[in-house]
């Protein structure tokens, strides 16, 4: 990942003036501009699991819908996309604009780790502030390597630890009415 580092600040009007490519994603924070290359198929595969038991779970429930990499546009300058949300059917009716993007926070975050020091400092303290302020009720950090989950819940006005999880346990969610999913199944290695 790269930042471009400018007194400039970053808006969504400058975003959707770079040239599209399917192997870079342009993200902005507080008008700072991040670029990312295309992740690692592992990192894929493993949002797509979380995403696959989040929409199972949403479509038997009827409660919601999950999305893999939904544009969130806070602000002008705050334009992110996480590798996985989860959004009631309220929620969605009150954030998404027409052409698909959610203007405001939807319940559920989920970002899964990118290895770097850059990445891992903008997941965990610039998305975590960017995610507590706008309202987005739980936040997972999915760290592959480590293969452990982080779930943030807001507490007082705030997102805070509540738990990491390990391959041993099962992610419930107060948010998600009788959602399990064991751990050990995300991180499963193909044979």
């Amino acid at each position: 990942m790269s930042v471009a580092k400018s007194p400039v600040r970053w808006t969504t009007k400058d975003i959707e003036a770079l040239p599209e490519n399917e192997w870079v994603r342009y993200e902005i924070i507080d008008g700072e501009l991040f670029v990312t290359r295309s992740p690692h198929h592992k990192h894929q595969q493993l949002a797509g699991r979380i995403f696959a038991a989040l929409d199972s779970w949403a479509l038997s429930s009827g409660q919601g819908e999950a999305s893999i990499m939904p544009g969130l546009i806070f602000s002008d300058a705050d334009n992110v996309s996480p590798d996985v949300a989860w959004a009631s059917t309220e929620r969605i009716a009150q954030i998404q604009d027409e052409a698909g993007h959610f203007q405001g926070a939807p319940e559920l975050v989920v970002e899964v780790l990118s290895p770097g020091k850059a990445n891992e400092d903008r997941d965990r303290s610039a998305k975590l502030k960017l995610y507590s302020i706008q309202g987005v009720l739980e936040y997972w950090i999915v760290d592959r390597t480590a293969q452990r989950i982080e779930i943030y819940c807001r507490e007082q006005a705030q997102l805070v630890l509540v738990a990491t999880l390990l391959a041993q346990d099962t992610i419930t969610s107060d948010l998600l009415p009788g959602f399990a999913c064991e751990v050990a199944r995300l991180f499963a290695a193909r044979g």
